[in-house]
């Protein structure tokens, strides 16, 4: 893959200043149903990672978890696959990854990481060429204004040069509780929390109330990577969450404003989130406990 150097405006520049890492976001989740919190932590991310001067982002991934997954409340996953495809149809950068919710048993986010993976190489090759599209029908905008303008110049400042790296890195996207949820007995496998956090690396944003350096501090496994961690603090507090916005469905109270319009027209026209909708699942384990608890039982039986 070649590489191909441009400055922030996406004007075509002669020198090399600068080297920044291309960047690709994946949300896992339930998104049960999808927020406008969970389309705001992609635009926190992106906004922080570009700060640092090390990264560009070049997409957003949002993978609905599957029903075997076995989440109380959990409504089907074609209806939450569906929710996200409408809520996100306006942004250019983000897009929903169907392979993990079709999958007919639960799949460890270590594997879903490892199958995007493998496929970031077609994902970069996409993106560079709507990128060198959209960079030539700007250049002809920008030669129509005077040189010495702030948007010929760029944003971010005059002459900035950007060269990208081969190969784009897949970064986990996450709030404060999935990062909390690392320390819960059986929820996760040590293995898949060493690879998701020290080959991956996490953004994770903040909430009010958490405290996610104690968190990383009390985990031998996130302190040993904690340099992959980026913590990023969201200063507009927003408690959004589905669960509250399936609380005041089931009330017949208004999420406008809360969730996108589109998703409230999908689950009004298919009748979704009664008081049925959240008893699913209610007598079964979550997919996860069932599998590790049972994977450690039978280790104890055999030492």
């Amino acid at each position: 893959m070649s590489r191909e150097m441009y400055n922030i405006s996406s004007e075509p520049i002669m020198e090399k200043s600068n080297s920044r890492t291309e960047v690709v976001l994946l949300a896992c989740g339930s998104f049960n149903p999808i927020t406008n919190m969970h389309l705001r932590m992609f635009e926190l991310a992106r906004d922080y990672l570009h700060e640092t001067g090390k990264y560009t982002v070049i997409k957003g991934i949002i993978s609905p978890v599957g029903d075997g997954y076995k989440k109380k409340g959990l409504i089907e996953a074609h209806h939450r696959l569906a929710m996200v495809e409408k809520a996100i149809e306006s942004c250019d950068w983000l897009t929903v990854n169907p392979w993990e919710s079709k999958q007919e048993e639960w799949v460890e986010t270590a594997k879903v990481f490892r199958y995007l993976y493998e496929n970031l190489e077609n994902l970069s090759n996409n993106e560079k060429t709507s990128s060198a599209q959209r960079r030539r029908g700007k250049k002809r905008k920008i030669e129509e204004k005077d040189d010495n303008s702030l948007e010929a110049k760029g944003a971010y400042g005059a002459g900035l040069a950007v060269s990208f790296t081969d190969s784009p890195e897949l970064m986990c996207l996450c709030g404060a509780d999935v990062l909390e949820s690392f320390d819960i007995p059986n929820l996760w496998k040590k293995e898949d929390i060493e690879e998701i956090v020290g080959k991956f690396g996490v953004v994770c944003i903040s909430r009010h109330g958490s405290n996610l350096e104690k968190c990383i501090y009390e985990s031998d496994i996130l302190w040993k990577f904690r340099k992959n961690i980026h913590l990023v603090t969201e200063w507009m507090n927003n408690e959004i969450s589905a669960t509250k916005v399936r609380r005041a469905l089931r009330r017949g109270q208004s999420v406008k404003y809360v969730i996108p319009d589109s998703a409230i027209e999908y689950i009004q026209k298919h009748h979704l989130y009664d008081p049925r909708s959240e008893d699913k699942n209610s007598e079964v384990i979550l997919a996860p406990l069932q599998r590790y608890m049972k994977e450690s039982n039978s280790s104890s039986v055999q030492c």
